[in-house]
């Protein structure tokens, strides 16, 4: 398990949302009422990268088909056909730093 760098908590303020990459893989950071959350940021359905959509409180909305995710968990909220949930990771704030362990 590693940890990367996904930015300082002034980079990823209250209501938005970050991409960083590790390794090939793409993940989203959520500040979401000053708590963060990641998860992968590759929608399931056509491949889209969510940290392009929306978040409204915790619900993160594909940019390209509507699909919404719980950033929180990873799993799908809603969508017109069942799509496979995605990965969580733990995210962890050290002075004003974030990390993701992968």
């Amino acid at each position: 398990m590693g940890k990367i760098l996904a930015g300082k908590t002034s980079d990823i303020p209250q209501g938005k949302m970050v991409k960083v990459e590790s390794e090939g893989k793409a993940i989203l950071v959520a500040n979401v009422d000053g708590n963060y959350f990641a998860m992968d940021d590759i929608c399931t359905h056509k491949g889209a990268n969510l940290s392009g959509g929306t978040l409204e409180d915790s619900t993160v909305t594909c940019p390209w088909h509507g699909s919404t995710w719980d950033c929180k968990t990873g799993k799908l909220v809603t969508f017109a056909t069942q799509l496979r949930d995605l990965a969580s990771y733990k995210v962890l704030v050290e002075s004003d730093s974030v990390f993701v362990e992968t």
